[in-house]
């Protein structure tokens, strides 16, 4: 999807997500690149109206922490290894808060990422999943605090701050 709304974590989850994909690189493994990052919600377009939307409704919302505890897969891709969190409440309102924004305000929205599909996660590995799984068991629990909320363009590689 061209534009994702996704959480920015905290430096020392960031740290401890990328030590993780550091002991699979180093095992030969294929890791996810780029800084561990949530996504909350992705569409074809978010225009200009659906971001103010957004921004509002995240004004209204406490950012709280993840626990991401648990190995595990996600639906429609078989190859990633991902570090799955536990959906709390206080994660669900802020998730709840994104989808109430932008619903009926955005081209193209991506169903795994809606209201009762969402499995909040970042992912570890992008290929051979049980080599990984059995490398990297048991995880300790990584505690992510959510330090802002981005509107993250693909297409143009910007990010946009909506709230922190």
């Amino acid at each position: 999807m061209p534009a994702t709304v996704r959480f920015r974590l905290d430096p020392a989850a960031v740290g401890e997500l990328a030590g993780l994909r550091a002991r699979l690189t180093a095992a030969g493994l294929p890791a996810a690149g780029g800084d561990p990052v949530v996504t909350v919600a992705a569409a074809g377009t978010v225009p200009g109206p659906a971001r103010h939307a957004l921004v509002a409704e995240l004004r209204l919302v406490a950012l709280p922490a993840l626990w991401l505890a648990t190995l595990g897969s996600r639906t429609g891709d078989d190859d990633a290894l991902v570090l799955a969190a536990v959906t709390d409440p206080e994660v669900l309102a802020v998730h709840t808060a994104v989808h109430d924004a932008l619903a009926g305000r955005v081209r193209g929205p991506h169903a795994a990422h809606l209201p009762g599909s969402w499995l909040p996660h970042v992912v570890l590995a992008t290929g051979r999943p049980a080599e990984a799984f059995a490398l990297l068991h048991p995880v300790p629990p990584v505690r992510a605090r959510i330090v802002a909320v981005e509107l993250h363009d693909s297409r143009t590689g910007a990010t946009e701050v909506l709230a922190h």
